[in-house]
């Protein structure tokens, strides 16, 4: 049966979004068209989009009878995680062929890493790329020749956004098609341990780039559980991948093979067959909250607070904070990746992965089963793990027992009874905050604030030797509308000194910290944000500030009377409107809604 609070949310979230829904669905319905939608094209416009393909797909482009899917790539080659892309847009046209189609590159979207950009000016664009993505997503498929499409994506920003503009196209259907993490190579452990020396002072550039070179080696994914890694998960328990395809690393016959698939079954789901799928009824309440619960039970990417909302919203759903924290109360914690264990992905992918996972989680009756995905009705499609037989791709009933319980654990004996994922209120706005990672002693702090308005000025103070002692650092106009939004995860290992050191230290900031939170409370996301008025920007040096995560409370110890007489804190951002582009981004920054409500460029679906 399905869990009470599980249902409750989702009654309460189909309710509040009836009405944006069913506009949605209405635009949708309205975009179908009868026959290949090229069909609907003059014969001038048709011309000019088969004239460059070869022979025998104009053939059948021209005769307006057989699906074209649509190719829409992240793809380049300085992104570990989209290199393998390279290769991928050959397989699929071969495949498509085999299935009766043709798939055409229908354009390509940016991509950027935020493992490049971190402490950088460019990180200032990468929460907006987001956007960016969906609108090029848009215009790739704005020319009405496509019948499907593939969308080749892993990382942070990339996936949500090509989300968002598939859904635009709801009308289509979708398959997502991933590359796969690298193969393991220096531990996470390790790496954070060299981090930390570093940001001490007890080791040079050189050894730290060594070590990092380590970690990072290789074309695929990073390997610990951020938000590329939460992207694939969210893809997989939405329905929208081929089951088991999430982590299988590239550069092996497994992942050509399911490629290749991905484009054969993508042909199958149009509208000129029996098996008419399109994206905007996979994509609906219950698979969101299967989302929400999915990440929670992972311990994934505190982005996600914002993605999924801003996801769920291209698609006329909405939903809340108070939707993740509730079900957080009764979702149990099933998978230690780091940061939340010392196990990659790589590890809970061989422990039994994505299809123990979702069987777990439906058997516990936390997830609804009765979804529609690619590959049909019903969730249970998804407890499967693909392997080759004799070079042949087929699936096989996921591992009934986790083959590491330090890794990957059944719901009847999870590392924690919630998915340690919390919603902070109180005079400081609302946050969420990630103690999946942190300790339960380092869960309620109570310290005087130090105020900052930026990442540098807090690493500036902790080298002069002003942060021996217990403290909650406030770091504000970090928000969408002040700079983008950028992370912070730059402050990570020198927090993490402190609080090694014996000190009660934690964060609290209008800005995002990362998808690789860890062991410092970090009250993130705080809404709303300092540079339209919020009320960090009431916080003087040495206020109390309490940041309880265990009753979910964040708040200055201040007298109400004069809390509402203080000023709010004023500051010149015109340093964040040029350099790196960042004067591109002026309308983004204008225009963008708060973290709570997806963090959003561009309005839609009103």
């Amino acid at each position: 049966m399905l869990n009470q609070r599980v249902a409750e949310v989702t009654t309460r979230i189909k309710a509040r979004s009836a009405s944006l829904r069913t506009a949605y669905l209405q635009r949708v319905a309205n975009a179908r068209g009868q026959g290949p939608l090229r069909g609907h094209l003059s014969c001038t416009n048709l011309a000019h989009g088969f004239a460059a393909a070869p022979a025998g797909d104009k053939i059948m482009l021209r005769e307006v009878r057989k699906a074209n899917v649509a190719i829409v790539s992240a793809y380049n080659d300085m992104l570990s995680a989209h290199q393998p892309f390279e290769a991928f847009p050959a397989w699929i046209k071969d495949a498509a062929r085999e299935a009766g189609a043709t798939a055409q590159f229908a354009g390509g979207v940016p991509a950027m890493c935020d493992g490049v950009t971190q402490g950088q000016p460019g990180m200032e664009l990468s929460l907006f790329s987001r956007d960016v993505i969906a609108m090029s997503t848009a215009i790739a498929l704005s020319h009405n020749m496509f019948d499907a499409a593939l969308y080749l994506g892993v990382c942070d920003k990339i996936v949500p956004g090509l989300l968002i503009g598939a859904l635009q196209f709801g009308h289509l259907p979708a398959v997502f098609v991933p590359a796969g993490p690298m193969t393991s190579g220096l531990s996470n452990d390790e790496k954070a341990r060299i981090r930390q020396l570093h940001a001490a002072g007890q080791l040079t550039r050189e050894a730290l780039l060594e070590a990092e070179s380590q970690a990072y080696h290789g074309a695929g994914t990073c390997t610990f559980y951020g938000t590329a890694n939460s992207n694939q998960m969210l893809m997989e328990v939405m329905g929208l991948h081929l089951p088991g395809a999430a982590f299988v690393t590239p550069g092996t016959p497994l992942r050509e093979a399911l490629t290749r698939e991905a484009a054969r079954h993508a042909a199958q789901l149009t509208d000129l067959g029996q098996r008419y799928t399109p994206v905007a009824e996979i994509v609906d309440e219950k698979t969101i909250v299967n989302a929400i619960v999915g990440l929670l039970a992972t311990g994934g990417s505190t982005n996600h607070t914002i993605h999924l909302i801003a996801m769920a919203r291209a698609a006329g759903i909405l939903i809340d904070w108070t939707d993740f924290d509730e079900l957080s109360a009764v979702v149990p914690l099933l998978a230690r990746i780091y940061p939340n264990g010392s196990a990659d992905v790589n590890h809970f992918h061989a422990a039994g992965g994505m299809g123990f996972l979702i069987r777990e989680l439906l058997d516990a009756g936390l997830m609804h089963e009765d979804v529609l995905t690619i590959m049909g009705r019903g969730l249970r499609h998804y407890m499967k793990e693909p392997f080759l037989l004799e070079g042949r791709l087929t699936w096989r009933d996921a591992p009934v027992e986790s083959l590491d319980q330090d890794v990957l654990r059944k719901a009847s004996s999870p590392f924690s009874a919630d998915g340690g994922l919390k919603l902070l209120t109180g005079n400081l706005g609302r946050s969420v905050i990630k103690v999946s990672a942190v300790k339960p002693q380092n869960r309620v702090v109570r310290a005087p604030a130090v105020v900052f308005d930026g990442q540098d000025e807090l690493l500036s103070a902790y080298k002069r030797g002003e942060l021996e002692r217990d403290f909650i650092a406030v770091i504000r106009f970090q928000g969408p509308r002040a700079n983008g939004m950028p992370e912070l995860h730059k402050l990570t290992p020198t927090l993490a000194n402190l609080q090694d050191k014996g000190f009660k230290v934690a964060l609290v900031t209008d800005g995002r910290m990362s998808g690789a939170s860890g062991k410092v409370p970090a009250a993130i996301h705080v809404t709303p944000e300092c540079v339209v008025g919020g009320p960090l920007g009431r916080v003087r040096d040495g206020d109390i500030i309490l940041l309880d995560a265990e009753q979910g409370v964040l708040r200055a110890e201040v007298a109400d009377d004069e809390w509402a007489e203080r000023e709010i804190a004023q500051r010149d951002l015109r340093d964040n409107n040029f350099g790196m582009g960042r004067e591109l981004f002026g309308a983004f920054r204008g225009h963008a809604t708060g973290a709570e409500q997806g963090a959003m460029s561009f309005g839609m679906l009103d």
